[in-house]
């Protein structure tokens, strides 16, 4: 009985680091139960369809002269690709979004390929390209995903490029 008593702390804490780490397992593990291939389902089915896109330099508070972005699955993959063209004061100047989301949750999604911005006062006028992952995020109530790397690579500005919810 002695020995039980004295093995028995030893016991309890080794089932409770082996529960802390299988819960953690199971935390970390991935997207939500019933997401395939990182893209939770609610999510997805947001995500799919058109959309409006702005980057805040060629317009955002005219929702009229925002551009089209269209998330489509193919293959089990779900693309996106579109654009804003500047008028006006802005002609010339735009943003293109072209590549995947790879994984998509409540509040947001990653997508990974390019964004090209060009507008005449940033870089002096030239093309800038990003390629890599980017997050896009919902907060407050908005009803639009933001880039959340928002810092312009090529130059010191800031870059809100907001792709809209459907219907907006």
């Amino acid at each position: 009985m002695r020995i039980a008593r004295r093995f028995a702390p030893a016991a309890v804490r080794a089932v409770a680091v082996c529960a802390l780490v299988l819960s953690v397992g199971v935390a970390s593990a991935g997207p939500r139960q019933g997401a395939a291939n990182g893209l939770d389902a609610a999510a997805k089915a947001k995500l799919v369809g058109q959309h409006r896109l702005s980057l805040q330099w060629i317009g955002w508070d005219d929702l009229s002269a925002t551009g089209k972005l269209k998330v489509e699955e193919r293959d089990g993959v779900l693309r996106a690709e579109g654009e804003q063209l500047g008028r006006g004061e802005s002609a010339g100047d735009f943003v293109r979004v072209s590549g995947k989301i790879v994984s998509a949750a409540k509040d947001g999604f990653v997508f990974e390929g390019q964004i090209i911005t060009k507008v005449s006062h940033i870089a002096a006028g030239a093309e800038c390209k990003r390629e890599g992952r980017f997050t896009f995020k919902t907060k407050g109530g908005r009803k639009y995903w933001r880039l959340q790397e928002m810092d312009n690579p090529c130059d010191q500005a800031t870059d809100y490029v907001d792709i809209y919810f459907r219907g907006i």
